[in-house]
This record gives structure tokens, sequence and C-alpha cells, in this order.
């Protein structure tokens, strides 16, 4: 049987574990300033929910929407290299088709005060005053307002309106119109200012070079190796358990779910009462459903747009956007543009999704729902490529217990925790001294930007710990 921590040492610095973009940005940062870092990553890929899989025929798909806000070219400047950020691009398409309006636009904070002021009709002040109030939303601010008070403020009955300024949002971390305001407002500013961008190459790309730099730095990094413990002396930790066997280490950053991270791998033996009980009332954010879409070598299909927020449901609904009875999802298309150099067309369509329509499922019963959910997929897709059936040479699907499976979060949850998880997870530290967690929670710090920059927050905060640690320990 293969040892996948062959060649490992027995102590470091700073283990940190899990890939995703949040592990793999602090590995990097701690590494960088001269820590001896290990990373373990339990999947066979680095990338966590931004990732990637091949198949027969050519074929390579990333996993999640490809799309984030242009700040992503900052961080990746500043805390990888200029090379990553030089390969980050704009989508300039990105359409919108559903029983109210049918649109498209670049996504910006210009295209989109236009928009509203020109189809919707809202007076320039009303829409003016919105962007003002949204881009100056912090998380100090009152949480007590919800995203659906934020509209009916300034869209009141203007169903519309909501659909077109929340259904990406949704999309792109699961936010509803019942969290809080500045859930919704932070995340939307950061895309208002200069639109959508991905990473030219794709996710593959992207990875492999994030992997290759942490390694130049002096990261260690695994995959195959599953954290099964943190261990803990008093109140200090002092390393993991992994793959049955245990490494010692100064301080250990967690970039697996907020959940799992508490209750599995650290355990209640280990932490107080209250912020038990605090982590047991996070809420998990939704799942989602994908389908991969793979378009046979030499086949050509027409420009539909880079996003395609599509719905047949007339009115929208935070809760019909997560039903198993899909009535909206988003198609990605990836033209060979994006991976340059393949000449090859592919198209993913997400849907949000609930884990429990899933879990309940007999095994004939799952695999029912999974053909039903590509045949639909492809039928709604015909809608906007009418001759793209005979193109597609390889269709498969992922549901929230696919991502379950191979993420290891509680209930497949793609977007982390809600709000309430942000706190927690910056308590951490105060439970158990030198431990540390980065990862998706509270929706500001989900998607790729929002990983990227908690995952250098966050080893900011290691660092001080580690080096106040070996000051006071002489």
């Amino acid at each position: 049987m293969r040892d996948w921590l062959q060649g490992i040492d027995n102590e470091y610095d700073i283990i940190v574990i899990g890939g995703g973009l949040a592990g793999l940005t602090a590995a990097n940062t701690l590494a960088k300033i001269g820590h001896r870092v290990l990373l373990l990553e339990q999947h066979a890929n680095y990338g966590g929910m931004a990732t990637w899989f091949t198949r027969p025929g050519g074929h390579v798909f990333d996993i999640s929407l490809h799309g984030f806000p242009i700040g992503m070219i900052k961080s990746c400047r500043k805390y990888w290299t200029q090379e990553i950020a030089d390969s980050i691009v704009q989508l300039k398409h990105i359409r919108f088709d559903n029983p109210q309006f049918s649109l498209e636009t670049t996504f910006d904070i210009n295209d989109f005060k236009h928009i509203l002021k020109t189809r919707f009709e809202i007076p320039q002040e009303t829409v003016d005053t919105f962007f003002t109030t949204v881009r100056a939303m912090n998380f100090y601010d009152d949480q007590a307002m919800t995203t659906r008070e934020l509209f009916e403020k300034f869209f009141p009955g203007r169903d519309d309106v909501v659909r077109l300024l929340m259904e990406p949002i949704a999309y792109a971390n699961g936010s509803t119109m019942d969290d809080p305001a500045i859930t919704y407002g932070i995340v939307f500013s950061n895309f208002m200012s200069k639109g959508v961008y991905t990473f030219q190459g794709g996710t593959d790309k992207l990875i492999k070079k994030m992997r290759a730099e942490a390694m130049r730095n002096g990261v260690t990094l695994k995959t195959n190796a599953c954290v099964e413990r943190i261990l803990v002396d008093g109140r200090h930790v002092t390393g993991v358990r992994a793959n049955g066997r245990d490494i010692r280490a100064k301080s250990v950053l967690s970039n697996a779910n907020l959940k799992n991270t508490i209750l599995k791998m650290v355990g209640p033996e280990h932490l107080s009462k209250n912020f038990l009980d605090e982590t047991n009332a996070v809420r998990l954010n939704n799942s989602s459903c994908q389908v991969y879409i793979g378009i046979r070598k030499g086949e050509r299909i027409d420009h539909v747009g880079d996003l395609l927020f599509t719905s047949r449901l007339p009115h929208f609904s935070s809760e019909a956007l997560c039903a198993r009875d899909v009535t909206s999802r988003t198609f990605s298309v990836y033209y060979p543009d994006i991976r340059p150099g393949t000449d090859r067309y592919s198209i993913v369509s997400s849907t949000n999704a609930n884990y429990s329509d899933w879990a309940s499922l007999s095994p004939e019963e799952y695999e029912a729902e999974k053909h039903k959910l590509i045949d639909e997929t492809v039928a709604a897709l015909e809608k906007y490529l009418p001759d793209v059936r005979p193109k597609i040479d390889h269709l498969e699907a992922s549901t929230p217990k696919t991502f379950e499976h191979y993420t290891m979060h509680m209930h497949g949850a793609s977007f982390g925790t809600k709000f309430e998880g942000l706190k927690v997870s910056m308590d951490l530290p105060n439970q158990v001294h030198g431990l540390f967690h980065a990862g998706s929670v509270g929706i500001i710090m989900s998607g790729w930007l929002g990983a990227v920059n908690y995952g250098v927050i966050v080893a900011n905060n290691v660092d001080k710990y580690v080096r106040e640690a070996a000051a006071k320990h002489g």
C-alpha cells in the first residue's frame, strides 16, 4: 500500500489542512516569510471547490462558475505571482434570460446603472443612492437589515429589479433574501467595480501554477493525506494525525469546513460549552448541482454569452433556486479563448441545491434524478444552441452528495457557512491556542477572491502567533 506521506518530516512550524484557495494562499504566504510549512490535502487534486477534472476525449472540466471580481488580479499579483495575475481576463458577455426580462451586460457599475435607468426606468437618484449605500457597507455595519429589506427600501414592489441584482450573487455564494444585507452589499460591490473575470487557461493551469510557486517557496505539499484528528494538549495545538501518523507543529491552520474542523477534528472535550453552542448553531450554506457538457473535438458552437443566467420561473425566489425541480440554472460556456491552444468547447451548468433533497434518495432514485437533471439541462441549453445535442460526446452530473464525497464538507456545502460562521472561525484561536481556520465562512469570505484574501489574513495571524510563542520560550 502506497505511503502518501513518505518523505515528510516529523515536525513543522505550521501544518495547513486542506489545499483550497485559502489553504494554498496561506501556506504560500507563510513559507515566503520563512516558516517550514506542510500542506495536507485529502483529495488527489488541490483547489478545493476551485478545481478541475479530466475525461476521455480530451475533456477538461472546471468545477464551479468561472467568475470572480477584478480584485483577484491585485490579490494574485501581491500574494502569488505577476504571471498568475496576468492570466486573469474579463468576461464581457453576461446574459440574463427569464420571463421578466432578457438582456446582456458587461456586469460593471456603469452598464448596470445604465440598464436600471433606461431598461427598468429607475430614477437616476435612486440608482446612485443604492450603489453608494452598498459600496459603503462593511463587516462592522449593523447586521439587522436583511437583503430583502434593502431591496424593499430602494425598489419597492420591483421584483424584476431584485432578480437582476440578486440572482448572480445567489449563484456566486449562496446568498438569500433573508441573509444580512451587508453580506450582499460587500460581494455585489466587488463585482460591480469593473465586471466579472476568469483565469485564462482554466482552473487546472491556475492551480498548477499556484502549486509550483508554493513549492518554490518551500511548502511541502501532499495529496491523499486525510487529517483524522487535530492534536491538542491542554489548550494548545500540538499537531495533527493524518493517515494514521502523528505530525507535530507549532501551529495548525485548517482550510477544511468550519464545522468539520471543530466538531470532528478537534472534538468537544477541548472547547468551552459556549463556543460549542455557537458552533452547533452555525448554519451551513446550500450546496450545488452541476452538469458537465463536453463538445466533441472538431465541433463548433455559436457564441451565446460567457455566463448565461436562465430561468423559467415567473419571479425570483431563493427557495426555488435550490429546489430539486430545477427552474433556474447558469451556463458557464468555455470557448477556445478561455483555454488557448485547445480549440475546444465545453459548458458547465450550475444550479444551487439542498443537500437534503438528494441525501434522502435511494440509490435507484438518486441515479434516476441525476439522469433527469442531465436530460433537462441539455433540453434547456437547446433553447440557445438548437443544434448542440449531436455535438455532445460527454455528459456527467454532480450533486451535493458528490461535493460531500470529494471535499468532505459537511452536507456538501459549496459555499461554507452562513454569516455567523465568520465569528466562530475568527474565535477558534481563543479556544485552542495555535489553531486557526480559513475557509468559506460568512458569505463575505466565500468565493475565489474571499478565499484568497481570508487565507492571507489568517496567515498573518499565524505568523504573529508563532513568532510571539518563539520569543516567549526564548
